[in-house]
């Protein structure tokens, strides 16, 4: 099997709240998401993706706007996590994303996963075969094909 895999970045705030050390405390990341795909290489003359399975920009635009965007400069707070949701919604304009699960690396990874993988399936025929998403350089999580939530 041929895969491609796009790397992308985003940085945001989570905290997880019943942790035993330091991250239970609100702090952010700069996440890194590895997206990998598999399908058909492109074979049709005069197309500029000839010769790929797909464009990596074209990758970067479907995760930009079904995921990347919404997370990035967010704050990831568990739907559970009454004082600091109520905290948040103080703000003015605060960026918050409320998640069903706490927002660990791995749970991250499985949403991302769950969400982008119809998405390139529907939009460009592509099957998403893994994320893996790093929550710091020596730090991340891997969602493959066939693994539940």
């Amino acid at each position: 099997m041929l895969t491609i895999t796009r790397k992308l970045e985003f940085d945001a705030g989570h905290r997880i709240p019943d942790h035993n050390s330091q991250c239970r405390n609100l702090h952010g990341h700069r996440y890194a998401l590895h997206l990998t795909l598999t399908g058909e290489i492109v074979t049709q003359d005069g197309r500029s993706d000839k010769g790929m399975i797909m464009d990596f920009s074209d990758i970067k635009a479907l995760a930009n706007k079904y995921l990347v965007d919404e997370w990035d400069h967010a704050f990831l707070v568990y739907e559970n996590d009454l004082a600091v949701r109520q905290f948040l919604e103080s703000l003015p304009n605060h960026k918050t994303v409320v998640l069903n699960k706490i927002p660990t690396v791995e749970n991250l990874a499985q949403i991302a996963f769950d969400r982008l993988k119809d998405v390139f399936q529907k939009e460009v025929g592509l099957r998403l075969v893994k994320v893996t998403l790093y929550e710091t350089p020596n730090c991340w999580a891997e969602v493959s094909e066939g693994a539940s939530a």
